[in-house]
């Protein structure tokens, strides 16, 4: 915005100096004083004007004493003539002066030139400022020069097969020799495929800094502009370029803003993407596997791009960028934790275990928070605490400590979370309960989180059969307490209803409808998402999938409400405890079913410690956060 103001008040400033060198020359300063026509017709019959040069109304002229003066007469006065004469003053006509040729020429050309300077300063400006209006065409591609790329594989964790895939195409780049000499084509392209933030671009430039070659680097969206044709323009100057700079690597993030499949949804042949993408192929095509060019890319939606981009010759080679399991995240984290100071408290792998899903940039995401919390407080080092709230926090939000809770909302939230925390420890195909909480956070008002034992690739019946109780037991211990219902487990019953839906119809899981799989998902490209599923059955099989799905909803229901009767003690003592200090962890849920307190016996608080008998629990000691949220109101 700064540059922007300063480029107008320059313009501003030109404009001003050329209009008043213009006026300047046009109309030069006079050096006469300026007098009245009284006064000239005064000092005329007084005799004191010595010779004056009339210029049609203009007069001037010089008083006796050696005064030079300036005057205008009215068209009206017809004997000044006479009274000049009276007066014996010298009287000198002359025509109207001409300006010089130059001058004419100028002044037509002025307001012109300073349309063509505006002109040329608002295409500078579409064109993303310091642009040349003559350059739409020219390749926007970064380039980084050899050597300057200072990232490597040592920058990039818990990505191992993705690097070794990669290291081929790095020796290739350092020996092409050894390659060649045998016959071998390294591929023209590698596509680099997998979510949002794993790292996909931290890959390109750590295979350009191992290599030391250049790195031109753009966007997709980069090609793409109003202009039909200019798409097409910079992919072939991109390559002109990176044929010059030859060994080279070349990454297009985000490929699918150009690559998309041609010939569905909107647009015709002659679309600039359209147009875009051809120039691409044909690149690609245009020169050889040797020549040094790799061509990089990167896409979380390789679904959409049109299958000529994808056949061997072009993108030869797909590397998957997945999200990063238990020893991914710890290398990540440590990657991300070597420029910041941590307390000797701090577990990484601890950490790791319990954020499963989270990619690199989640993680680095996190540590970031952890380091914003310490500051917060003025301290120097990272606690385990800072990263514990800092994990909750990216996953679920901030704690809302300035939500006014009523009472009764605290007692139906802690029941409705004690029904979730009773029915996890006692279901064994379950994940074990780590954190229960009433403590409002995000749009949850109380929480249960679980940490599964290990991570899963694959998911069994028996395990989502568990989930399902899981996630009715909220419901059924409001249902039990209060005799009433309320809308805190929409949430659950939204999670029940999709497991249910998909074991019977997706996983074949089944006993009446068998292994078979109902209903195909339809997508449209040019949306770039799932549009929706067709109905590939019909009336009778809808019936039974409606009968299947009830049948394990009622058994999982009336399961729940019998385990949470016969367990109605613990129910009572984990609602108290949890409205007494808001927080409990696996520990103290163990306690619970165990002592029917969240103290083991001989760990009870002092009594000198407390006001009185009745007073509230100590808050719980602090535990390990899994992430993954389970079930909320």
């Amino acid at each position: 915005m700064n540059k922007f103001i300063k480029n107008v008040a320059l313009y501003v400033l030109l404009i001003i100096i050329a209009v008043s060198i213009f006026n300047t020359f046009v109309h030069p300063q006079e050096k006469h004083s300026e007098i009245t026509y009284s006064d000239f017709i005064s000092q005329v019959e007084k005799k004191n004007v010595s010779s004056v040069v009339m210029t049609n109304n203009a007069v001037t002229g010089k008083m006796k004493d050696g005064t030079e003066f300036a005057t205008y007469i009215p068209d009206n006065d017809t004997q000044l003539l006479n009274k000049l004469s009276d007066g014996n003053v010298a009287i000198t006509a002359k025509p109207p002066e001409q300006p010089a040729w130059w001058m004419s020429l100028l002044s037509n050309l002025l307001p012109i030139i300073i349309l063509i300077a505006v002109w040329f300063w608002m295409m500078n400006q579409t064109q993303g400022g310091g642009g040349r209006v003559m350059s739409f065409g020219k390749s926007r591609a970064k380039m980084t020069g050899e050597g300057q790329v200072h990232v490597n594989f040592n920058d990039v964790a818990g990505e191992d097969e993705a690097k070794e895939e990669l290291s081929e195409v790095v020796d290739f780049l350092k020996n092409p020799g050894r390659y060649t000499a045998i016959g071998a084509k390294i591929p023209k392209g590698v596509l680099l495929v997998g979510p949002p933030g794993t790292g996909k671009t931290l890959l390109a430039k750590a295979v350009a800094g191992e290599a030391k070659v250049p790195f031109f680097s753009i966007s997709g969206s980069d090609f793409v502009e109003m202009f039909v044709g200019v798409g097409a323009s910079r992919v072939r100057d991109l390559f002109a370029q990176a044929k010059k700079n030859a060994p080279c690597i070349v990454f297009i993030d985000e490929i699918d803003a150009v690559g998309r499949q041609r010939g569905s949804g909107l647009g015709g042949g002659h679309d600039e993407r359209e147009q875009t993408l051809n120039q691409l192929l044909v690149e690609m095509d245009g020169f050889g596997s040797n020549e040094g060019i790799i061509t990089l890319a990167a896409t979380n939606r390789p679904d959409i791009l049109d299958p000529a981009l994808l056949r061997p010759g072009r993108f030869d080679r797909r590397v998957v960028v997945g999200r990063p399991d238990l020893r991914g995240r710890i290398a990540i984290l440590r990657v991300h934790a070597r420029n910041k100071p941590l307390e000797p408290d701090v577990d990484l792998p601890t950490i790791a275990k319990k954020v499963p899903g989270f990619t690199g940039a989640d993680l680095a995401n996190m540590l970031n928070e952890a380091a914003l919390l310490a500051a917060r407080d003025n301290r120097k080092t990272i606690s385990m605490a800072d990263l514990e709230e800092a994990s909750e926090k990216v996953s679920y939000g901030p704690e809302r400590k300035s939500h006014r809770v009523s009472d009764e909302e605290r007692k139906l939230t802690a029941y409705h979370e004690s029904g979730h925390a009773i029915m996890a420890t006692l279901l064994k195909d379950a994940d074990p309960v780590h954190k229960v909480t009433i403590i409002p956070r995000g749009q949850a008002g109380g929480y249960t989180m679980m940490l599964p034992h290990e991570e899963r690739s694959f998911i069994t019946k028996s395990h989502l059969l568990a989930q399902i109780r899981v996630a009715l037991g909220g419901r059924c211990a409001e249902k039990i307490i209060f005799n009433e219902i309320s809308s805190g487990a929409s949430g659950d019953l939204q999670q029940v209803t999709s497991i249910l839906r998909k074991m019977i119809m997706e996983w074949g899981m089944s006993d009446r409808l068998g292994p078979m799989i109902f209903g195909e998902h339809q997508e449209q490209i040019f949306l770039g998402k799932q549009l929706g599923s067709e109905r590939n059955y019909g009336e009778t099989v809808a019936t039974i999938i409606d009968e299947e799905m009830h049948k394990y909803l009622d058994e999982a229901y009336n399961d729940t409400m019998q385990a949470l009767t016969d367990n109605l003690p613990v129910l009572h003592a984990m609602a108290k405890a949890l409205m007494e200090v808001e927080t409990i962890n696996h520990t103290q849920v163990e306690n619970l079913f165990k002592y029917h307190s969240i103290y083991a016996p001989g760990e009870e608080p002092k009594k000198d410690d407390t006001d009185s008998s009745d007073s509230p629990l100590p808050p719980a000691p602090s535990d390990d956060s899994p992430l993954p949220p389970v079930f909320g109101e």
